[in-house]
């Protein structure tokens, strides 16, 4: 198995996709038992180039360390989810635009709650671009003289018990003071991104 140069690369590409699938459409549960077979498969396949390495001594030698290196990049990546942590950052800057276009229909009053199950969520007209993961609905939430707007952005849904990831445009002084004390309780999870946006975790 990953015996040429050629299956290599084919791994690691899949593995890049398998990336990029996980972050706009693998659902929570999934996602656990997929990253722990995903470390243990590296761990193990690092392992047994190792093994390689000692027993076959010069033969093959750089293809295997090449593997061996390979392997714990891959496992190290997984583990802490950097692919997960790169892609958000790219979709962020990529579907800005896009982003602030769907504000300013909630804005004008074109976006509202439109689905029986929530007053809160509004489902769009169309599932791609992705714009908010889990099914591109976003959250609408106005204050009670209706004068300021929240819009939130799923950038990871759970629809169990662990927190949700958000996207959040605000012009809400008081959910302001509320995302703004979670930054400082948890900056790893919650920050400012520019004017009225920030990325939170949780409620």
């Amino acid at each position: 198995m990953f015996s040429t140069p050629k299956r290599v690369v084919w791994m690691v590409a899949a593995w890049a996709l398998l990336m990029l699938i996980n972050y706009y459409y693998v659902p929570f549960f999934i996602l656990g038992i997929e990253w722990l077979g995903l470390c243990l498969f590296f761990l193990v396949a690092t392992l047994v180039q190792v093994v390689r390495l000692v027993k076959n001594g010069k033969s093959g030698w750089l293809f295997r360390v090449q593997k061996t290196l390979l392997f714990i990049t891959l496992l190290l990546l997984t583990f802490y989810n950097m692919p997960g942590k790169l892609i958000e950052k790219a979709d962020w800057a990529i579907l800005f635009n896009r982003r602030m276009q769907i504000v300013a229909q909630v804005r004008s009053g074109e976006l509202k709650p439109n689905v029986s199950w929530n007053g809160w969520v509004c489902e769009l007209p169309y599932e791609f671009p992705v714009v908010s993961n889990g099914g591109n609905d976003i959250g609408i939430a106005r204050n009670a003289t209706g004068d300021t707007v929240t819009v939130s952005f799923w950038v990871f849904r759970n629809f169990f018990d662990a927190p949700s990831t958000y996207f959040v445009y605000t012009t809400d002084t008081a959910e302001i003071r509320h995302i703004e004390n979670k930054i400082r309780e948890e900056p790893d999870h919650n920050w400012k991104l520019r004017d009225n946006w920030y990325r939170t975790m949780g409620d």
